[in-house]
């Protein structure tokens, strides 16, 4: 943990949904389901991001550290750095990580969790990565 990580590092991610090194720290799990939104600190290795997913119950990014990009499907990546939040709503399919040369950390929440969990649709290529650093 750096200075300013807010969270200490939790498990690394799976494979099957992300792409290079990823930890996850689950903060709120809700498993009474009073809140019906699960929170967790997700932290990007650098170049390291998310596979093309959707929520069906939307999801909403808290940027806490580094510098990133989020791109929905079709559209041009946005650049986040520490402060932005992005608010995606459901079934938006899209993918966030970390720029090439830092690190990447956000709190994500899921919301309207009862409507399951996301689907995932395979990872962002290299070619896709590149063309947004290119831009």
């Amino acid at each position: 943990m750096n200075a300013e990580t807010i969270f200490a590092r939790g498990e690394k991610a799976s494979q099957e949904f992300f792409s290079h090194a990823v930890w996850v720290r689950m903060l709120h799990v809700d498993e009474n389901k009073a809140f019906d939104t699960q929170v967790y600190n997700v932290e990007f290795e650098p170049s390291a991001r998310t596979h093309w997913h959707s929520h069906p119950g939307g999801q909403i990014l808290l940027v806490t550290e580094g510098c990133g990009y989020y791109q929905e499907k079709g559209q041009p990546a946005r650049r986040l750095q520490k402060g932005d939040v992005v608010a995606i709503p459901p079934d938006v399919v899209h993918w966030h990580g970390a720029a090439p040369a830092e690190r990447f950390v956000h709190i994500g929440m899921s919301t309207q969790v009862h409507l399951g969990p996301a689907t995932w649709f395979g990872p962002v290529t290299d070619s896709e990565y590149g063309e947004v650093e290119a831009r």
